[in-house]
């Protein structure tokens, strides 16, 4: 046992050359770490650092194209509409379906119109109304003219008492005097009442050859007008409809048409300048012939009064107390008020025809305008019977408003059906400066459509409707196979141009400071070159689908960075993709 123990102790005990070797071990396993750490520390590095793909710039022509989006619309639609309220019982079409004219787009019931109630009340209350006015009593003057007469009685009696009276042998002379001269009055107003009379009778016949020519003279010129311009405008509607029915050029046609129209519109200023003056003149005539014939009677009382009394009156029944002064008095204040009785009269009465003439204007107004409810209430009525609603118009439908059971309400579109045959147009905003490039005329390829049967042309540029936008609008119009509201991609080709530096569109980012692109720039080192992002900042020229033409530090052969595996900042250590 003891010697088992001296053995093991003698094991545990190293010498100095043992120990040296067991540190030579270790630092060769070291340094042999170290090298190898040494040697794949790039590869390691560059594990972690982001791969970039790149591309060199380059010079030459790029043609420019402008992107934009749009949604197609019909240069013309068609809204189905129906008078009246009526509910739908079958829609027999549906969105994007063809349709042609006289097609049944909807079936109807005809149901209880609200506006044929309305209109029948609205009826009702104007026939209420026109009953009521034709049963107003016309003006009564029988106060007035018995009160005429009775002053006239009075007149005459004083006249009477005035004549008879003779104090002087001039008294039979004086007598003979006054009656001479009212009968003078009497002639005077009896002729005077006859051509009156004679006048007015012409005037309602339109022919004035008995009229006097003091008062129509004016009248017949007007009147000889007005068959002129009649007989001129007959000439004119006749030989338009002569052209119009045969094979007369377009323009003759119009021609004659805006005369003929021109003749008609002289003709109803003339009539309407005619009627108001007729209207007038007999009225004033009426009023005139109204004083003469109240004057024929009156002096034929005087003359009749006049004549009985120089026979029959006794001159002393005038009594002597009564002097001849207050006698002339008399009459003269009888007289007085004989006229104003007859000035008020024919006052009340040229005001009563006045207002007789305005009620029968507002009788023919409301008649007319009964009129017009019947005729309109009968249009509804037969608009209420129809049972189907056709289209006006072929096209496609783009939009169906109501569903079957619903009412339908006036102007309001029941569906929208595009009148195909008009064309389509679609507008997209593009920036002011870049519209510059843009040409009337030029043909935009289309982005998203793959069958290649649309066509799009740029047909109009113009400023844009919002304002202060510094767009403009690009209208352009569609052919082919679309429909309005379809949504279309397009490009606008703007020209070739040369340019010195050409990246890819990918390469080309921005920020709040503007564009920039990132190139990459190299730096050697022990262990190889190292690449590191650097931004430059650049202006775009022009672009296409695929490239930028740019401006700034950049030149013809830089690399710039197209793609990287992960988020790249200037300044940034990356590594190339190996191709």
């Amino acid at each position: 046992m003891a010697e088992n123990k001296e053995v093991m102790n003698e094991e545990k005990v190293y010498t100095p050359n043992r120990k040296r070797e067991i540190i030579k071990t270790i630092l060769i396993i070291f340094l042999a770490a170290l090298l190898v750490l040494t040697f794949f520390s790039n590869t390691i590095m560059n594990r972690s650092l982001a791969e970039i793909s790149t591309e060199r710039t380059a010079s030459g022509k790029l043609t420019e194209r402008i992107r934009g989006n749009g949604t197609v619309e019909s240069n013309q639609a068609y809204e189905v509409k129906v008078d009246g309220n009526k509910t739908i019982d079958t829609i027999m079409i549906k969105t994007g379906q063809e349709v042609k004219k006289d097609d049944v787009l909807f079936t109807v019931g005809g149901g209880d119109s609200e506006e044929i109630k309305t209109a029948e009340k609205q009826l009702s209350e104007l026939e209420l109304a026109y009953q009521k006015a034709l049963l107003t009593l016309p003006a009564d003057y029988s106060k007035e003219n018995q009160a005429i007469a009775d002053a006239r009685a009075e007149l005459n009696a004083a006249i009477a008492k005035r004549d008879s009276y003779s104090p002087d042998q001039g008294s039979d002379n004086s007598s003979q005097d006054t009656y001479n001269a009212n009968k003078s009055q009497l002639n005077y107003y009896t002729k005077l009442q006859t051509k009156l009379q004679n006048t007015i009778s012409a005037i309602d016949m339109d022919e004035y050859a008995s009229a006097a020519p003091e008062y129509s003279g004016q009248l017949v010129k007007m009147k000889n007008e007005l068959d002129e311009a009649s007989a001129a405008y007959s000439e004119a509607s006749t030989l338009f409809t002569t052209l119009a029915a045969g094979d007369a050029p377009q323009e003759e046609i119009d021609s004659a048409k805006a005369d003929m129209e021109a003749k008609s519109a002289k003709v109803s200023e003339l009539r309407s300048a005619y009627n108001d003056y007729k209207y007038s003149l007999r009225n004033d005539l009426v009023s005139q012939l109204t004083d003469a014939e109240n004057n024929v009677d009156y002096y034929t009382g005087l003359v009749g009064d006049g004549m009985s009394s120089s026979v029959d009156m006794p001159i002393s029944s005038v009594s002597d107390a009564v002097s001849y002064d207050q006698l002339v008095a008399d009459v003269e204040q009888k007289q007085r008020a004989l006229e104003g009785l007859i000035s008020d009269l024919n006052k009340a009465k040229r005001e009563g025809d006045n207002a007789s003439a305005l009620s029968n204007l507002e009788l023919a107004a409301q008649k007319k305008e009964i009129d017009r409810a019947k005729e309109e209430l009968e249009k509804l009525k037969k608009k209420n019977d129809v049972s189907e609603i056709k289209s006006k118009y072929s096209g496609v439908v783009s939009s169906i408003n109501i569903k079957p059971g619903e009412t339908t309400v006036p102007d309001s579109p029941l569906a929208i059906i595009d009148l195909s045959d008009e064309g389509f147009t679609m507008t997209i905003n593009i920036d002011a400066e870049k519209a510059k490039k843009v040409k009337k005329g030029a043909k935009a390829e289309i982005l998203n459509n793959w069958g290649g049967d649309v066509e799009a042309v740029v047909s109009e540029i113009k400023n844009s409707s919002q304002a202060g936008s510094r767009e403009k609008s690009v209208k352009l119009t569609i052919s082919g196979d679309v429909t309005s509201g379809e949504g279309l991609e397009i490009a606008i080709p703007c020209g070739s141009a040369s340019y010195d530096a050409i990246v890819p569109r990918s390469a080309v980012q921005d920020d709040n400071e503007g564009k920039y692109v990132l190139t990459v720039r190299s730096k050697s080192s022990p262990l190889g070159n190292r690449y590191y992002a650097e931004k430059v900042k650049v202006e775009v020229l022009a672009s296409d689908d695929n490239s930028c033409a740019v401006s700034g530090s950049i030149a013809n052969g830089d690399y710039v960075i197209t793609a990287a595996s992960k988020p790249v900042d200037p300044g940034d250590q990356v590594r190339m993709k190996e191709k």
